[in-house]
């Protein structure tokens, strides 16, 4: 290999590294020192929040699932990079998580306080890790360990928003 194409080579790959991290990160919102992962679902939350402003929730569903796609290899590409499984510096998986419990219930972009109770939900559930959410977090190795938890609490997230959102309106008259 010419020395040109070693010197592009290794500026390739550091430029690499660096989108890598910021896209893992969030914008770099996972490295907050305090609960990263809410941090990193605040800033999920807030970009659906503005991107269903522009487009619908399908798209919304349709966007976290070509994420964690993409998430799963990058993950699998840094967990070698750093020697780690799931630092707590990856909240691409929150991301992922947070917009999949919007699309499955449903929320608009001017249904605040639906998305509110979405955020709940999921923060409860990935956090709490119940039933087979804890399995895959705990057997599924590499990035699709990462991603699955996340993805399959966002499921939960997004049904039990949709409950909670049928039992007030049906039997409280609360709007969302």
């Amino acid at each position: 290999m010419g020395k040109k194409k070693k010197i592009w080579y290794r500026e390739n790959k550091i430029m690499n590294t660096k989108i890598r991290k910021i896209f893992l990160t969030l914008f770099y919102s996972g490295l907050f020192p305090k609960a990263p992962g809410t941090i990193g679902t605040i800033v999920s939350l807030a970009m659906a929040m503005a991107l269903l402003q522009y487009f619908t929730i399908t798209n919304l569903f349709m966007a976290s699932i070509l994420i964690s796609i993409l998430a799963v290899k990058q993950i699998d590409i840094y967990e070698k990079e750093v020697g780690t499984h799931d630092g707590s510096e990856i909240v691409i998986d929150e991301l992922a998580g947070m917009w999949i419990a919007l699309s499955v219930a449903n929320v608009q972009a001017d249904s605040y306080i639906l998305a509110l109770i979405a955020f709940v939900y999921f923060r409860l559930f990935d956090i709490l890790k119940p039933s087979v959410i804890g399995r895959i977090d705990r057997d599924v190795p590499g990035g699709l360990g990462v991603m699955g938890d996340d993805i399959v609490a966002g499921f939960f997230a997004g049904i039990a928003t949709s409950a909670t959102a049928y039992i007030l309106f049906s039997y409280f008259s609360i709007s969302l």
